[in-house]
């Protein structure tokens, strides 16, 4: 089954994935077309930090059954509005300071193998691009990546009860970062997606 880009915002999708969609792997999707049966078809399902979600949650439904069915969804962003039973909406730090934007590996992913957490800190010597908060751990989730001294889940992995996995990062597109580290997320979060309702 077929790995979803949802496309939020104007312009083209990130170069980053540009040859996983030459070469069919990847499949791109402007949000305003979507269809429940796009989610149909779906496998595995990639959303970006754009996301509208109020109107995503017109196809709760659909994204329940696409994960029920063994789906993979990667989010980037915020959850503002929780789609799935067992979500809660993003809690952002209270006026970080440096020593909150610390981030810690808490647990092994393939997503960040070989991957020194500690380099993602800071973009071009500003810290908190990769995130200022996090999006709560759902019971039974694995915390993959902490942020701060109370290392609060940043990044997580979720295989649910019902079936299916979601894995969050509350912050800016992992897929859409800058150089040879934006090209090997994005190669990641791919391969980890298309392990969707095999």
């Amino acid at each position: 089954m077929k790995v979803l880009l949802i496309h939020s915002h104007f312009g083209p999708p990130p170069a980053t994935y540009a040859d996983h969609i030459a070469a069919g792997r990847l499949s791109v999707i402007r949000e305003r077309d979507l269809s429940a049966d796009d989610l149909a078809g779906a496998g595995g399902l990639i959303t970006t930090n754009h996301l509208d979600q109020i109107g995503f949650m017109h196809y709760a439904e659909a994204i329940r059954a696409f994960l029920a069915r063994g789906g993979r969804w990667f989010f980037n962003g915020h959850i503002l509005r929780p789609f799935v039973e067992g979500l809660g909406n993003y809690v952002p730090l209270d006026r970080p300071k440096r020593a909150d934007l610390v981030l810690t590996r808490l647990n092994s992913h393939p997503v960040f193998d070989g991957i020194d957490q500690s380099s993602l800190e800071e973009n071009r010597g500003v810290a908190g691009f990769y995130g200022r908060g996090h999006n709560p751990l759902p019971v039974g989730g694995l915390a993959v990546n902490g942020i701060g001294p109370q290392m609060l889940p940043v990044d997580w992995e979720w295989s649910l009860p019902t079936g299916g996995r979601i894995f969050s990062h509350a912050g800016n597109d992992l897929g859409s970062m800058t150089g040879e580290r934006g090209l090997v997320f994005a190669d990641r979060i791919v391969e980890w997606a298309e392990a969707g309702a095999k």
